[in-house]
C-alpha cells in the first residue's frame, strides 16, 4: 500500500478539525438534537423502557488518535437494544463462521419495520437481514457454547472497553414478559428450520444482549474500534478481524437505521446502528466512533434527536462518507 507523502500528510492535518472545533461542534449538535426531543416518545412496548427521560440527550467521541470529546447526558446508562447486533452478529461470525449465518439469515435490507414479520411468511423464511429482530433471533441461535450470553458479554466488554458492562435485569424481565411478537418470529422460524435449537433458548439470549447497560462513551469505543478496522487504537490489540468489520459496518449503511437507513444514508452518510432504549452507535472510518444517546424516538424506532444531532455534527465536521476536501471547511455536504 502506498504510504502518503509527507506534503499529504500536513495537508490532511490542515484540513482537519482542532480540538477546540471538534468540541465546539459536538455542543452544538447536542443542542441541535435537543430542538427535536419533543417530537417523539419513549418506546413503551417494553415497560421498563417507557421510564426514560425523552429529553436527556448526550453524545461521546472517540478518536483513533485517542482524543475524547463529551457533551451533554453522556453518562447516562441506557440498555443496547437493536445496538447489540452488531457485536452478537460478530461473535456469531467469529464462532459459527460465514457460511453458517450466512446460511440462516440474508444480506438485504427490508422497507419494513424492525420487528415486521411480513416478509418471513410472503417472502422467504429466512429473515432478510441480522440488524432486524428476526434476523438477530436467527444470528444469536448460531452461536455455540454452553453459555453464549458471557462469550457474548465478553465480547461487548473488549469492543466496548468497558471490563463493568453488566446485563440490566429490570429490563431483561420486561422484555421478556413483553416479546410476544419476537416469540411468535422465533417459533416461526423454528418450524421453517431455521432455528435449529431451542427457540426458548434463542430468545433468552436475544432478550439477555439486548439488555446490556451501556453508556454513549461505551458506544463511542466500540465505534472507534469499527472505524479502526477492528482494532483498539489505544492498545493495538485486534478484537475483531477486519473482514467481519467490513461486514458489520455495511449493514450498518444498509440495514443500520431501519427503515429509515437510506435517509439517514444521505442526511448524515455515517455508519451506524439505532436501538429503541435511545441509543446509536456510529463509527467514521479512520477517524472516529460517536455514541448518542436520546431515548425519544421517531415512528421507525431511531432517537430522534440523536439523529438530528447526528446529521448536524456530520455537516459541521465534513463526516459523511462521500464528503469532498473541503466539506469541513465549508461546513457542508
Amino acid at each position: 500500500m502506498r504510504q502518503a507523502s509527507s506534503s499529504e500528510q500536513e495537508h490532511s492535518e490542515e484540513m482537519s478539525p482542532d480540538r477546540e472545533s471538534i468540541q465546539q461542534a459536538l455542543e452544538k449538535a447536542v443542542n441541535e438534537g435537543r430542538r427535536f426531543t419533543k417530537n417523539g416518545r419513549v418506546a413503551t412496548y417494553i415497560p421498563e423502557l417507557s421510564k426514560a427521560d425523552p429529553e436527556q440527550i448526550g453524545a461521546c467521541i472517540k478518536t483513533v488518535k485517542g482524543e475524547t470529546y463529551s457533551a451533554g447526558n453522556w453518562r447516562v446508562p441506557f440498555t443496547m437494544q437493536s445496538i447489540s447486533k452488531t457485536i452478537s452478529l460478530t461473535l456469531a461470525l467469529q464462532t459459527a463462521g460465514y457460511d453458517k449465518v450466512f446460511s440462516k439469515v440474508g444480506l438485504e435490507p427490508t422497507g419494513d419495520s424492525f420487528n415486521s414479520i411480513v416478509k418471513l411468511e410472503t417472502r422467504t423464511p429466512h429473515p432478510l437481514n441480522p440488524m432486524i429482530n428476526a434476523g438477530a433471533i436467527a444470528t444469536a441461535s448460531c452461536i455455540p457454547g454452553e453459555d453464549p450470553f458471557e462469550l457474548y458479554l465478553d465480547l461487548a466488554k473488549k469492543v466496548c472497553l468497558n471490563r463493568t458492562l453488566s446485563i440490566n435485569m429490570e429490563v431483561y424481565l420486561s422484555e421478556k414478559r413483553a416479546g410476544m411478537r419476537n416469540r411468535s418470529m422465533a417459533y416461526w422460524m423454528k418450524s421453517e428450520n431455521i432455528i435449529e435449537g431451542d427457540p426458548e433458548e434463542a430468545l433468552d439470549l436475544y432478550f439477555r444482549m439486548c439488555s446490556v447497560n451501556v453508556t454513549a462513551e461505551d458506544l463511542a469505543n466500540w465505534g472507534m474500534v469499527l472505524a479502526n478496522d477492528g482494532v483498539d487504537p489505544i492498545s493495538g490489540e485486534r478484537l475483531a478481524e477486519s473482514w467481519i468489520v467490513r461486514i458489520v459496518k455495511t449493514f450498518m449503511v444498509t440495514c443500520g437505521m431501519y427503515d429509515g437507513s437510506g435517509e439517514f444514508a444521505i442526511k448524515a452518510g455515517i455508519p451506524s446502528k439505532s436501538g429503541v432504549g435511545g441509543g446509536i452507535l456510529s463509527a467514521v472510518e479512520g477517524r472516529m466512533g460517536i455514541g448518542v444517546f436520546n431515548p425519544s424516538l421517531d415512528l421507525k424506532g431511531n432517537s430522534i434527536g440523536g439523529m438530528h444531532l447526528l446529521e448536524h455534527l456530520s455537516k459541521s465536521l465534513g463526516l459523511h462518507y462521500f464528503a469532498g476536501k473541503t466539506a469541513v471547511s465549508a461546513g457542508k455536504q
